[in-house]
């Protein structure tokens, strides 16, 4: 029996699609929203998905991304539910790799011939595949695609489910008050069984298997759920940073979504801030310009993240709607051995400031080093120094202790 599973959010719709599912024969599931969805779709290896595309928690594209980029569900049939038939809505979504579009109201033949063509087109993709591992040695290929899966399966989806993620804060504090004017969301896990795993182990599995779009989607909420509690409790001027992966920035319709948690959450969008890496900054200027445009429409502060160990292409910094400029850590390390960081430090702020950006010095660690870039009239500084990333209990006790 053939498992279909149906991502949609109008519980009415879903139930009439899965009723005709069932009583066409086919073991039928469905999701009320997309983060839902990707989790039935990775425990489960349906044989077709049926998605939405406008949806709470995760979108039907973010979907799709997730899907298409991990090799267990790349090649699932995929066929979107629309309201509408916009062209280039459809063309946005075959390019993400979308098989079939079907424009609400359909009627039962139209999904019932939608679900078969995309059956007997994949029975002749998998024969085709098979053929082709009998004649070449790709059990390593396989074995390898294996342990991805189990990985994403056993650990980081059923983590989000299980809420062993955990936001962590660094602050971020003013050179002219010595106060806590904003803090830099960042994700930890903690492991059942293996405690506090760190992000340079689980992130790039996340990045390269599409799972880092609901991670960071679930990150983005909760930082901007705790920043609004801390705004109640009277830390009005706070706000609160959080990093875009480049599979996140180039999702369509992010500012969409973006301003969809500002609004449920009520929280003012000036106070949330998203960093960018350098490298986002060339894959696409034209589409990477359009897309700040929009976030910066919604009144959120942009900043570029690592500055210095990327393209670092001076044209980049007038060209884009940046609010912030981070100084990577790895410039401020050793600037005061005499080391040519001093003068790149130097040259960065000033030239920063000149563009009117804010800047931020990442990874202080040392007295000496938060005299050298107050000398020169950096903004902010995060770091050690004064604090290491802090859960949310901890650091609210920190805003609270006025330090």
């Amino acid at each position: 029996m053939k498992k279909i599973l149906v991502i949609e959010d109008d519980r009415v719709i879903r139930e009439n699609i899965i009723k005709i599912l069932k009583f066409e024969r086919f073991d039928a599931m469905g999701a009320e929203n997309g983060m839902q969805g990707l989790s039935l779709a990775m425990s489960n290896l349906p044989d077709v998905i049926l998605c939405d595309v406008i949806m709470p928690e995760l979108n039907g594209y973010g979907v799709l991304m997730a899907l298409r980029a991990n090799p267990a569900t790349a090649t699932v049939p995929f066929v979107f539910l629309t309201g509408k038939a916009d062209r280039a809505e459809m063309r946005q979504g075959m390019e993400l790799g979308a098989d079939d579009y079907l424009t609400k109201p359909f009627t039962k033949a139209e999904l019932v011939g939608a679900i078969a063509s995309r059956l007997k087109k994949q029975e002749a993709f998998v024969e085709q595949y098979n053929n082709l591992q009998i004649q070449t040695n790709e059990h390593i290929i396989e074995q390898d695609a294996s342990e991805k899966l189990i990985i994403l399966k056993k650990g980081l989806y059923t983590a989000l489910r299980r809420e062993e993620f955990q936001v962590y804060y660094q602050p971020q504090v003013s050179l002219t008050t010595g106060k806590i004017v904003g803090a830099e969301a960042l994700v930890r896990w903690k492991h059942p069984e293996k405690g506090l795993i760190p992000p340079t182990e689980f992130i790039p599995v996340a990045e390269e298997t599409g799972f880092i779009i609901p991670l960071g989607e679930w990150i983005l909420q909760t930082a901007c759920q705790h920043l609004k509690s801390w705004q109640n409790d009277g830390f009005s001027g706070l706000r609160v940073a959080v990093n875009l992966s480049p599979r996140q920035f180039h999702q369509p319709e992010l500012s969409t979504r973006v301003a969809e948690i500002l609004e449920k959450i009520g929280l003012e969008p000036n106070s949330l801030e998203l960093e960018l890496t350098e490298s986002l900054m060339i894959e696409d200027t034209e589409s990477a310009i359009a897309t700040l445009t929009q976030l910066k429409k919604l009144g959120v502060s942009i900043s570029i993240d690592d500055f210095g160990t990327g393209y670092s292409s001076l044209s980049y910094l007038t060209q884009y709607p940046f609010d912030t400029l981070k100084i990577d850590r790895s410039f401020i390390r050793n600037i005061t051995d005499g080391s040519r960081n001093a003068a790149i430090v130097k040259a960065i702020i000033e030239m920063a400031h000149s563009l009117c950006l804010e800047v931020i010095a990442e990874g202080v660690e040392t007295e000496s080093e938060q005299d050298f870039i107050r000398r020169y009239k950096c903004d902010y500084m995060q770091g050690y120094l004064f604090s290491r990333p802090l859960p949310a209990t901890d650091f609210e006790q920190l805003l609270k202790q006025g330090q």
